[in-house]
């Protein structure tokens, strides 16, 4: 097994991606999983959030690691249940704090949440089922340089998403992702930075949203926020459902 020190020294010779690094959920700091130090710790460090591959894309719509990252197709195990939930009220903002993300990876940020069993989401896998909604999405500031993405692009930058007021209060999962269109018009597409976290939402309402979409499923290749040339002066249809609302 590699040394904490060497695999620290590796990861910053690979290209520069970037995964969130920690979030402010409820009022609290919580520190998101590190994959180039959490796997070596002794103790396991108990974590929020679920264990990624790295700073690296997902590329391939088909795979599971497409959900909440983790390294499937690479033989080894892919992400799996976290330990702990965030407690949060329904209504409140969520800011999630990405490591510097690279000028030259635009596209949009896009959050989804999942209804979890009532004993949590530390034990639940989605796998195929049709279980997530859309809470959050940022694009393309018309057919400008800005997008959902920009923000990240300095230090300190974060995404935040709203915990819809209308929704049981329960055990969520919440899917959240960078959609890199730096190279979606040449094979293989776009490149996803997807994780998850896991959160207790209290004060919550009856809505059950309608309309869930699976992953793998909810994108396809061909779609048109797949598929566009970021580099041209165009308007641009973020993938998968609508955002649900209220």
């Amino acid at each position: 097994m590699k040394s904490l020190a060497a695999t620290l020294a590796l990861a910053t010779t690979v290209a520069a991606h970037g995964y969130v690094n920690n979030a402010l959920i409820g009022g609290k700091d919580y520190t998101f999983y590190q994959p180039y130090a959490d796997p070596y710790m002794n103790p396991k460090v108990a974590r929020v959030s679920r264990p990624i591959q790295g700073n690296g894309p997902v590329e391939n719509l088909a795979i599971s690691d497409v959900q909440c990252g983790g390294y499937a197709a690479g033989g080894i195990a892919g992400s799996s249940p976290a330990a702990l939930h965030a407690d949060v009220a329904a209504g409140s903002d969520v800011k999630l704090f990405w490591t510097l993300w690279p000028d030259s990876h635009v596209g949009p940020t896009v959050t989804y949440m999942a209804k979890c069993p009532d004993t949590g989401c530390d034990k639940w896998m989605p796998e195929s089922q049709a279980v997530w909604f859309k809470v959050q999405e940022d694009g393309r500031v018309g057919t400008s340089t800005t997008w959902g993405a920009t923000a990240l692009m300095k230090s300190g930058g974060s995404v935040t998403y709203t915990v819809p007021k209308c929704i049981p209060s329960g055990y969520y999962l919440v899917r959240h992702e960078i959609i890199a269109l730096h190279s979606a018009y040449a094979y293989p597409g776009a490149q996803f930075y997807p994780g998850c976290h896991q959160l207790k939402v209290s004060g919550g309402g009856n809505t059950t949203p309608s309309g869930l979409v699976s992953f793998p499923g909810a994108y396809k290749a061909t779609d048109p926020g797949i598929t566009v040339d970021a580099y041209k002066a165009q308007a641009y249809t973020i993938p998968g459902p609508k955002k649900f609302t209220c």
